[in-house]
């Protein structure tokens, strides 16, 4: 259970769904009820197949270009800092590509939105495929793996209910609410970050001594 939380908590806070929940409004606003639950589920469905395909597969992406576990701990952490830096500063959006003309002339294109941009990489971006390619160096216990899956499977759970009742949050905490609570994710999203670099540096300043 201890794992779980853990593990939930860590991709909940880097995935951060609330401030997805603006861009969510905005992307949907015309669009009807059912065409808006249709994205929900999809978006969700999504996110859950990216984050578990990075888990399983990530390993053999390290063996293929040679990536130490402590070298993808400090480039993760590097990653999950830097987005919580970016929650922390209002400034997650422009930090995720959202407010680039070229980004903008392409949305209003698509019929299509649950993949890209809100999926990926709105949600299952760089800082929680390096943290689940991480977890999956050092849980390799069947117990353990089934546990990080149910933990990414709530976690699409939440992105499902928390993108379905949008507009409700919307109107409920408005946008000055979302960004305060945006902030205090931000902050523990760097935490976050900060631990996967200092456990890393402090193996590697072990070995040395050793």
């Amino acid at each position: 259970m201890e794992l779980f939380i853990t593990i939930f908590a860590g991709l909940f806070s880097i995935i951060n769904p609330l401030g997805t929940v603006p861009i969510f409004v905005g992307l949907t606003t015309n669009e009807s009820k059912i065409n808006r639950q249709r994205t929900c589920i999809l978006t969700a469905i999504n996110v859950c197949v990216i984050l578990i395909i990075s888990f399983f597969a990530g390993s053999y992406v390290l063996n293929f270009f040679g990536i130490s576990i402590n070298s993808l701990r400090i480039a993760g952490g590097l990653i999950i800092a830097s987005s919580g830096f970016a929650l922390l500063t209002g400034s997650f959006t422009k930090h995720k590509g959202m407010k680039r003309s070229s980004v903008k002339a392409d949305l209003e294109k698509r019929s299509d939105i649950s993949l890209t941009p809100l999926a990926i990489p709105m949600l299952a971006g760089p800082g929680s495929i390096s943290l689940l390619i991480t977890l999956n160096q050092l849980h390799r216990e069947t117990n353990q793996i089934l546990i990080i899956v149910g933990a990414i499977l709530c976690v699409g759970i939440s992105v499902f209910l928390i993108l379905r009742s949008s507009h409700f949050i919307v109107k409920g905490l408005g946008a000055s609410g979302i960004n305060a609570i945006s902030r205090i994710i931000g902050f523990i999203v760097i935490a976050i970050g900060i631990e996967y670099i200092s456990s890393a540096v402090l193996d590697l300043f072990g070995k040395l001594i050793g």
